[in-house]
């Protein structure tokens, strides 16, 4: 028997996985390798997300109209450090289990904890993978490499897959218990409560962060009034900074909302975009 079984099943004796069994883990495992393979802009890592979380969801929803609404709620906007989504998948799943249990559980948070995650885990894991392990890994495989050794680029990506790999089964491990003995613990009280419009809030932050980094759009028209002329961009610019690119990011939550396709919307922008440059309404990038 292996390592990664016997830990799980240690967990199985304890009476704390039941759900979370060793196929479980092993698929969860397996497909979350898919995150990224069926990406949009919209959706970003969701549906790849959803496939991962199929055999365990499931398992606990065995009505077929449960499971797919539960499959439903994970084809929200999701994106994160693929090393550290294993974290979110087991804490979903111990969320999902708890709101199958309990009639009153607000499924709505389930989200609100993915996408209040989505910033700060994305940042440790992009610090440290992709900035710290991948480049030390990388140093390490390149000094062996530039004296001629032919295990340098071996050695780069067995430091680089073992820590990647380890990961992935720890936090799957990891956000499932934490996830358990928390709903544990918060159902006597509101502690849920309140972590869900924490987490609310914190999402949104990050999404407004999103667009005034992400989002770029200025104007070039230049009144002459008196005499002298006066920039608009600098107008809104004194009065509310960013204001065009929260006026373009409304717009287009609006419409989506209306029921208008992504892909028209994203055609919508570009032939604004050409046309409003061309005609000296909006400012070349």
């Amino acid at each position: 028997m292996s390592g990664y079984e016997n830990a799980t099943r240690a967990r199985d004796h304890s009476g704390q996985d039941k759900i979370m069994t060793p196929d479980i883990y092993r698929s969860m495992f397996l497909r979350q390798f898919t995150s990224q393979c069926s990406q949009s802009y919209d959706k970003m890592m969701a549906y790849g997300f959803m496939f991962t979380l199929e055999k365990p969801l499931r398992k606990i929803y065995p009505d077929d109209d449960d499971y797919y609404a539960a499959l439903d709620r994970h084809t929200e906007f999701f994106n994160m450090t693929p090393h550290v989504l294993p974290f979110v998948a087991g804490l979903s799943v111990s969320m999902e289990e708890q709101a199958a249990k309990d009639p009153t559980f607000d499924t709505s948070s389930i989200n609100a904890i993915k996408v209040g995650l989505m910033g700060p885990l994305s940042g440790i894991g992009d610090s440290f993978y992709w900035g710290t392990f991948r480049v030390v890994a990388a140093g390490i495989g390149i000094g062996l490499a530039a004296t001629g050794n032919p295990l340098g680029p071996i050695i780069y990506a067995l430091i680089y897959s073992v820590i990647n790999i380890a990961t992935r089964i720890g936090t799957a491990h990891l956000g499932y218990n934490v996830g358990t003995k928390f709903l544990q613990q918060s159902a006597s009280g509101n502690l849920m409560d309140n972590l869900t419009y924490g987490a609310g809030v914190l999402g949104m932050t990050v999404v407004g962060a999103m667009i005034a980094i992400m989002v770029s759009l200025s104007t070039s028209m230049v009144f002459n009034i008196g005499g002298s002329e006066i920039e608009l961009q600098s107008l809104f610019d004194a009065v509310f900074p960013g204001i065009l690119p929260l006026i373009a990011t409304f717009t287009c939550v609006w419409l989506y909302k209306k029921g208008a396709k992504t892909i028209w919307i994203i055609l919508g922008i570009f032939a604004i975009c050409i046309l409003g440059t061309w005609l000296g309404v909006f400012a070349a990038a």
